[in-house]
């Protein structure tokens, strides 16, 4: 940790993500919150939202708590989180590092009651989502935002959105994708960046977040071309689909018998974080439909995570957005 006593500190930066259960017997807890939150079950009414919401987390728990059984029994991004707090703090910097999580603890009146005691003067909300959707950018903001108002702490506040179109975010990413090739030949390979789906109403009701997914994919593929990497081929895909509703395509588990007989290199291109989505469903779902299906060689590079690269990244994100703002 920074030898300088974080409680003299005036700025803060509080990282903001979904969260996810950090035992078994939190799986009821954030799926309960996960389907309270209007953005993500958009039903007006709160009592009905909560009666829907409940039917489903009845008719989910028992799969989701086997599912993060075979993942070690919890989520690893709070994990990770912290770990990723402790390098930021670990750096010379004027800023105290904390995280609040939308579904699960830390919340984040938790978190404004602790930044309101530290005599906090400026905060710095970061998405730990590059891309900006309503479903998570916005509702975490709003979220904590909410929590300073009702324990009174007023802040100067500047809030970083979205940051996918950094140079050195993206470099990281390709990082990512290198270590994942581990020397192989890239030309050997076909990648996919794999996204969180969201349901197409949502796109056609104004959310940005699949205009951003695409942009980020095309940034990458310049920047792979300035530095020579080149892949069999290259696509956008999504995943978690759940329920009736058209969703994102195209969907990757609808893509994967395509790839019979070829080398498949997987990159959750909306997270930061690994979590449920991609030790589970990318990393052990599919890849036991990958082996059924015959793909040759299938691999998921791991996300930025509590890297020193993607630490040293979010500071300067912090910095240069701080500045633009006129600190």
């Amino acid at each position: 940790m920074n030898t300088e006593s974080q409680a003299t500190k005036i700025a803060a930066v509080v990282l903001l993500n979904m969260g996810g259960p950090n035992s078994l017997f939190e799986v009821k807890t954030f799926l309960k919150n996960m389907f309270n939150d209007p953005y993500i079950l958009p039903i007006k009414s709160p009592f009905l939202r909560a009666m829907v919401g409940g039917f489903i987390v009845n008719k989910r728990l028992e799969d989701a708590q086997s599912n993060y059984q075979k993942i070690g029994g919890k989520s690893p991004l709070v994990g990770h989180t912290f770990a990723l707090c402790e390098a930021l703090n670990a750096l010379e910097s004027e800023y105290y590092f904390t995280y609040a999580m939308r579904y699960t603890p830390p919340f984040a009146d938790v978190v404004a009651q602790d930044l309101k005691g530290r005599g906090i003067k400026e905060v710095v909300l970061f998405s730990m989502y590059p891309h900006f959707s309503y479903t998570t950018t916005a509702s975490s903001m709003e979220d904590i935002l909410r929590a300073f108002k009702a324990c009174g702490f007023a802040p100067k506040v500047v809030q970083v959105e979205r940051y996918y179109k950094e140079r050195a975010y993206n470099l990281i990413v390709i990082e990512r994708i290198k270590e994942a090739l581990n020397g192989e030949n890239s030309k050997d390979f076909h990648l996919i960046f794999s996204a969180h789906s969201l349901p197409q109403k949502n796109i056609e009701n104004g959310d940005p977040y699949q205009k951003e997914i695409l942009e980020n994919a095309e940034i990458l593929e310049s920047l792979f071309k300035e530095m020579g990497l080149e892949f069999a081929s290259i696509k956008v895909a999504y995943q978690s689909k759940i329920g009736p509703l058209k969703w994102l395509e195209p969907n990757l588990q609808d893509l994967l018998p395509k790839y019979k007989g070829k080398k498949l290199l997987i990159y959750p291109i909306s997270f930061t974080m690994d979590n449920s989505e991609t030790d589970f469903e990318l990393s052990l779902q599919y890849r036991e439909i990958a082996h059924r299906i015959g793909i040759l060689d299938y691999r998921v590079a791991r996300c930025l995570n509590d890297g020193g690269d993607f630490a040293q990244c979010i500071l300067e994100i912090v910095k240069n957005m701080e500045s633009k703002k006129g600190k």
